[in-house]
């Protein structure tokens, strides 16, 4: 996926407070020439739009700055809200031509019911959501799956073993566990084994014992 964003340069003495009650938001855009970086300002029903589209350090943005005037893919790499109500307050983007394979940030998305889930009451364990992979822009994923579906109890896939797209490399330990199947709790299980004759029986002494009591 891959939005388009119109923007424009932020005047120098411009307040943001102001830009706000205007209908409009701060930005700022990094990356695209050496350290320097361009003050924006954009629609804020556009910046709502992105948030919920675009995931931090991951979609590709077509930026737009239409009176520099500079156009090109970008990341949005920071997102800051107001500390209570939630309402996006700031945005950051950092362009991404010329600086050639991308650290990024991809969400993982688990696939199938694991065997060990399904006949043998086990409790699939994801200990990994994201992984952080390198590869150029053009290559970058919206996620990675995983199909867990012939995984039984005690199985658990690491991140050596992912299949990943073309031309993209996962960073980090290999041997970090990305999701298991793990066995049912003793509690579970004996729930699941006792018969209808020993829980009549369980019963019975819980009586007994009630009316020892009293």
């Amino acid at each position: 996926m891959e939005l388009t964003v119109q923007c424009q340069k932020r005047a120098p003495k411009s307040k943001n407070n102001a830009l706000r009650r205007e209908g409009k938001l701060p930005a700022v855009l990094y990356g695209h020439n050496g350290t320097e970086s361009i003050a924006l300002t954009l629609d804020a029903k556009t910046a709502s739009t992105i948030v919920k589209k675009a995931s931090i350090n991951n979609t590709l943005i077509q930026l737009n700055v239409t009176d520099v005037p500079w156009k090109g893919s970008t990341l949005l790499r920071e997102v800051q809200t107001h500390p209570w109500r939630g309402d996006v307050y700031h945005l950051s983007f950092f362009a991404v031509a010329g600086h050639g394979d991308l650290q990024v940030t991809v969400p993982l998305h688990f696939v199938g019911e694991a065997v060990g889930v399904k006949t043998d009451r086990g409790a699939l364990d994801t200990v990994l959501n994201e992984l952080e992979v390198e590869c150029a822009p053009e290559n970058i994923p919206e996620a990675i799956e995983i199909d867990v579906s012939d995984m039984k109890i005690g199985d658990a896939i690491h991140v050596h073993e992912l299949v990943l797209p073309k031309g993209v490399t996962a960073l980090g330990e290999p041997d970090r566990v990305v999701v298991s199947v793990l066995a049912p709790t003793v509690g579970e299980e004996t729930t699941e084994e006792t018969s209808p004759e020993v829980a009549e029986a369980l019963a019975a002494m819980g009586e007994d014992s009630s009316e020892s009591e009293s």
